[in-house]
């Protein structure tokens, strides 16, 4: 194939193996704009997809965001819940505080009240106890002859020595019993009960008892004798009598 054409004066001629030639550096140059096709549409997918990417990624964000916002909503909301049990906590406590405050003045009023009347008892006791000392007195050296044989002239409040101790009876006295020397010693209480009946027999009659060389009578005189009382007395050798006997 033949070209001719002019370019100005010039007269151009397109010989076979030129016109070989350009079509040969035309379709080396389609083929390399093929190639950067290709590898541009393999970036703009790569693209494409990564922006899929991130868009996902960015909705996840945006969702734990949200979460994260809900559970910072949901954790003040247990804080001010926590707040206020606190607050009711602190009431309740300050209500406690103040009723133990009140209830500790009307133990302290009550203790009072109570040594108060120990005292005013501790005062009876006393009063009714010389009473029926005085009593006792009177109507046991009777007692003592006609149950016992026993033959004294008087009873007293003493203090002895037992043991190292010194304890104060309510009724001591000497006498005699078939001509021998017997030692008296009593306890008069209003209300007599097996506790006082071993007290007495523990910390008077028994130690007494292994000191002198004498019999020792023990004697619990009352008011009120009560049954444990006088069936425990009996066992131990003592001898109970109600104010009223003769």
């Amino acid at each position: 194939m033949e070209y001719r054409g002019t370019r100005g004066d010039r007269t151009l001629s397109l010989t076979p193996e030129l016109y070989d030639l350009i079509v040969k550096i035309v379709d080396d140059r389609v083929r390399g704009i093929k190639v950067t096709r290709e590898e541009f549409d393999k970036l703009r997918r790569s693209m494409e997809e990564g922006f899929e990417r991130l868009e996902n990624a960015i909705t996840r964000l945006a969702e734990a965001q949200r979460r994260t916002e809900e559970g910072v909503n949901a954790l003040a909301e247990a804080q001010r819940r926590t707040e206020e049990r606190i607050n009711a906590l602190a009431k309740a406590q300050k209500r406690t505080e103040d009723r133990l405050e009140e209830l500790a003045t009307v133990v302290e009023k009550l203790a009072l009240a109570l040594r108060n009347l120990r005292v005013e008892v501790g005062r009876l006791s006393d009063t009714v106890g010389f009473g029926l000392e005085d009593i006792a007195r009177v109507v046991l050296p009777g007692w003592l002859y006609r149950h016992l044989g026993v033959e004294v002239d008087e009873l007293r409040r003493e203090f002895l020595t037992i043991e190292g101790k010194e304890i104060e009876v309510d009724l001591y006295g000497e006498g005699i019993l078939k001509g021998e020397r017997v030692i008296i010693v009593g306890e008069v209480k209003s209300r007599v009960y097996e506790s006082q009946v071993d007290r007495f027999y523990r910390d008077v009659y028994a130690p007494l008892s292994k000191m002198v060389s004498a019999r020792v009578i023990g004697l619990l005189f009352g008011y009120l004798i009560h049954p444990s009382a006088k069936e425990r007395a009996k066992k131990l050798g003592l001898y109970t009598i109600v104010s009223y006997e003769r």
